[in-house]
């Protein structure tokens, strides 16, 4: 399983940035890492249970607790603190980042609150062609 090298906040621009010792780098958006939230409260208590979350467009980090030296606890600024990230998750989020937000989206859509998420409906997502980075190559 692939470990963190490197883990950075950034408030300003409200990114997770993480570097893997496997060579792959992701900069994750908090909203991303805020509506897929591994924790119960959002992800429910089985298929179909999800919550979707609406308006976390501008949600913050404040914080990160690590959680032994295989996850971190993310001290949202909405208040929300019971998700935990495993470096597995952290790296799912960052390599599957564009199929999650359209997934998202699609959802916000259905549910009557399109534009409600911080990436608008058709926008190319940033990153998704300017910088290289490992494919799917499973070492």
């Amino acid at each position: 399983m692939p470990t963190p090298t490197n883990l950075t906040i950034r408030q300003q621009s409200k990114i997770l940035e993480i570097a893997f010792d496997d060579g792959a780098a992701f900069s994750i958006p908090f909203e991303l890492m805020r509506v897929y939230s591994p924790s119960a409260e959002v992800k429910g208590h089985g298929p179909g249970q999800e919550v979707l979350q609406v308006g976390k467009r501008d949600v913050g980090i404040e914080g990160v607790e690590p959680v032994g030296n295989y996850a971190i606890k993310p001290l949202f600024t909405d208040g929300h603190q019971s998700g935990i990230y495993t470096w597995d998750y952290l790296y799912k989020l960052g390599k599957e980042e564009a199929a999650l937000w359209q997934d998202y989206l699609q959802r916000l859509h259905s549910a009557g609150f399109e534009g409600d998420s911080g990436r608008a409906p058709g926008t190319v997502l940033p990153g998704a062609q300017s910088k290289p980075h490992a494919c799917g190559h499973h070492h």
